[in-house]
């Protein structure tokens, strides 16, 4: 088929070519970044945090009443007894902070204290020799923690730990084709050095993303219980109980000391409520950029179809004319299904710089990564094929005029 009177045509329909050519650039603009928003939403709500999540818990216990913060020092020991003595609990730590919890310490990292700029960035976990067992982190390499070398610390006066924990990313990121065991790190300026004991596989941060991306498995573990007013426990039931626990344990709390705070809200969790509150804006984000994506390209078949059946509404009589001099409903069908294609090649490639170009801005106003060109490449695929797709049926009527409507008056 002969491109040039389908060009001519178009000439004398400009307002609606452009329209059409224009909703189909902005819609692959909008639809191609908005997938890869997508994309990184489900990735980071798909991260594994480390740990084996099922039948875990958490408790955020707040002392009121004390005159000092190393008196909760005897109170977590007696909370931990407790727990763990309860029945249908598997194991129990007091903490600072988990992953995806939301808030928690970090630090730079140093190979040596002369060092000017941290080797990388890590969050601080302290716990005990029980961190493992409760968290179902898989240690690779090393030992865990040994009961004598847990201490209890004043949170102000914290400086160093002489041993630490770190995780397989942190140890990679500190020492490239190495290992950290047995090695010596700088949590701090101007202490003495910690010693890597055992290297955990995994273990997230207690940040989900942000400033966190950037570090989100380099977790430190240190062998220390921080005192004070604030603390948080993390339960292991046993398989099967964690329905009961999450019940039994705050009640097991209460009744050993009422000198406490369980907040209403978040005090009492089981790991899959942290994980759905954690996500809960990355997973409403999700959808919502889904569904501006179907609209999109709802409203965008829907302008293809209203403008392709009012112009075969309009060249009924040219139609006509064309099968009285023998052109076949092929003929027909190709020729309004190539009209098509074009507007769609002038659309989408338009609409691929407008995505690229977006996308830099996105870049730089919310510090999004890079947008893969595959994006691009297959968010033209679909555009071509869904103009295809909607100016079929307007097409096929247009097939289906008779020649005779060639001798009718308008």
């Amino acid at each position: 088929m002969q491109i040039q009177p389908i060009l001519a045509a178009l000439k004398r329909h400009k307002a609606g070519t452009f329209l059409i050519a224009l909703q189909i650039a902005l819609t692959l603009a909008i639809v191609c970044n908005a997938l890869f928003i997508i994309q990184q939403r489900v990735e980071r709500i798909s991260r594994s945090t480390g740990m084996i999540e099922t039948d875990l818990m958490a408790i955020q216990n707040m002392w009121v009443g004390l005159s000092d913060e190393n008196a909760s020092e005897p109170l977590i020991k007696a909370d931990l007894q407790v727990l763990r003595q309860l029945p249908g609990v598997q194991d129990a730590l007091a903490t600072n902070s988990y992953p995806l919890r939301g808030g928690g310490w970090s630090t730079g990292v140093r190979l040596n204290p002369e060092m000017k700029k941290p080797a990388a960035q890590t969050t601080q976990y302290f716990v005990d020799d029980h961190a493992l067992a409760t968290m179902g982190a898989k240690l690779i390499a090393g030992r865990n923690f040994r009961p004598d070398e847990v201490v209890a610390i004043d949170p102000k006066k914290f400086q160093f730990s002489p041993t630490v924990m770190v995780t397989k990313a942190l140890s990679d990121k500190l020492f490239p084709g190495s290992s950290a065991l047995g090695k010596q790190i700088y949590l701090s300026d101007g202490t003495p050095p910690s010693t890597v004991v055992g290297i955990v596989e995994r273990l997230q941060v207690p940040w989900k993303g942000g400033f966190a991306d950037n570090f989100e498995a380099n977790s430190t573990l240190l062998p220390v219980q921080l005192t004070g007013n604030f603390t948080t426990y993390l339960i292991r039931s046993k398989p099967g109980q964690l329905a009961s626990v999450l019940k039994a344990a705050p009640e097991a709390l209460f009744k050993a000391n009422r000198m406490r705070v369980l907040p209403s809200e978040r005090g009492v969790r089981s790991f899959a409520m942290v994980r759905q509150d954690a996500y809960k804006s990355d997973r409403g984000m999700a959808i919502l950029m889904g569904i501006i994506c179907v609209v999109l390209l709802g409203i965008t078949a829907a302008g293809i179809v209203g403008l392709t059946s009012f112009w075969v509404g309009q060249r009924r009589k040219q139609i006509g004319v064309r099968r009285a001099l023998g052109a076949t409903k092929n003929d027909i069908l190709t020729y309004f299904l190539t009209e098509n294609l074009l507007i769609g090649l002038g659309g989408v490639l338009v609409g691929a710089l407008l995505a690229m170009g977006m996308n830099l801005w996105l870049m730089k106003q919310f510090e999004m990564a890079r947008l893969s060109p595959l994006y691009v490449i297959t968010g033209v695929i679909v555009l071509l094929l869904l103009g295809q797709g909607s100016v079929l049926a307007p097409a096929m009527r247009a097939a289906r005029v008779p020649p005779v409507e060639a001798t009718r008056s308008v």
